[in-house]
């Protein structure tokens, strides 16, 4: 009994700083990676999240953008980075699809990262510059068809939910259209609402504003429902293409090894500020759905995505430009 009180006790105390370490989480800034560049619908989500975690666990939460390459350049940056708590990663789908799209990435999808939540879930919006004639996805794919070679849509990059949807849109329409790659979606959206390209796909959150304003005209949401930040625009499915269909979630991660408590205080700190109804009012308006999971339910559909997306590319032949 002295033998095993000995051996208790010893183990007690070695863990004593690891526990006492976590607990005190965070002592300092903590640094939230966000993989593309201001203004986007992943920086719009960031910012609300840091902020949210800044006023809650009373240490400031900043957003870096390290934009590029579809968002290898910052996922990369953040699988490097210390498993301490002090660096969390807020991506979209792109940290899925690109290990299938690209032939190397900076990071393991399954082994570099431990899962936090998938914190919302949204779609993407299709927008076109008011100077382009059609009212619906139809008018739109005649206008296309009788004018070869003429149109082109912009996204936040190569493999984001944007290009997806939009190789989705070619196929099903049968139209010859051009991709057009850019760092963010605000850049994306600023060059439709400027007239340098034809459309846009984007996350709503940062296409709403210019809706507002005039400067774009939604033609659809490629999602199961109409969202409440866009209740006028129809879904693809409505619009009279069910095969085009993206859930566009925004997720959040920390570099493998981080302590297990700190996984789950930013988890339940996450889910809880989603909760509060001033925020979850913002993100619906947004065009944002709360979803608010458990690490061990994200980590899952990260397995399934990981899958799921090495087939639809293969099958699509997606090409990064």
């Amino acid at each position: 009994m002295k033998r095993r009180t000995f051996i208790a006790s010893s183990v007690a105390l070695l863990a004593a700083p690891d526990i006492a370490w976590a607990q005190a989480y965070p002592a300092r800034p903590v640094r939230v990676i966000v993989p593309f560049g201001p203004g986007g619908n992943a920086d719009v989500f960031g910012r609300i999240i840091a902020q949210e975690l800044s006023e809650q666990l009373g240490e400031q939460f900043y957003v870096e953008n390290v934009s590029g390459a579809g968002g290898n350049i910052g996922v990369g940056r953040a699988a490097t980075t210390a498993p301490d708590g002090y660096t969390v990663l807020v991506t979209p789908p792109n940290f899925t699809i690109n290990p299938a799209l690209h032939d190397k990435v900076p990071y393991d999808a399954r082994t570099s990262f431990d899962a936090v939540t998938l914190a919302v879930s949204t779609s993407v919006a299709l927008a076109l510059n008011p100077s382009v004639p059609a009212q619906t996805l139809k008018e739109l794919a005649a206008l296309i068809k009788s004018n070869p070679g003429k149109f082109n849509y912009a996204t936040a990059g190569a493999g984001s939910p944007g290009h997806i949807v939009g190789e989705m849109l070619r196929q099903s329409l049968g139209v010859d259209l051009v991709h057009i790659p850019y760092n963010s979606a605000a850049l994306a959206i600023g060059s439709t609402v400027a007239g340098h390209t034809t459309m846009c796909l984007a996350a709503p959150a940062p296409v709403v504003p210019q809706l507002e304003d005039g400067k774009l005209r939604a033609l659809a949401v490629a999602y199961r429902r109409r969202l409440q930040a866009l209740a006028d625009v129809p879904t693809t499915a409505e619009a009279g293409y069910p095969d085009i269909e993206f859930d566009n979630w925004f997720g959040v991660f920390v570099p493998a090894g981080t302590h297990r408590d700190i996984i789950a205080l930013l988890n339940r700190e996450i889910v809880k500020s989603m909760s509060h109804p001033d925020v979850k009012a913002r993100l619906l308006t947004l065009g944002f759905e709360p979803v608010g999971s458990t690490p061990a339910e994200f980590g899952e559909q990260v397995a399934i995505e990981l899958e799921k997306w090495a087939r639809v590319i293969q099958a699509t032949n997606i090409r990064t430009e």
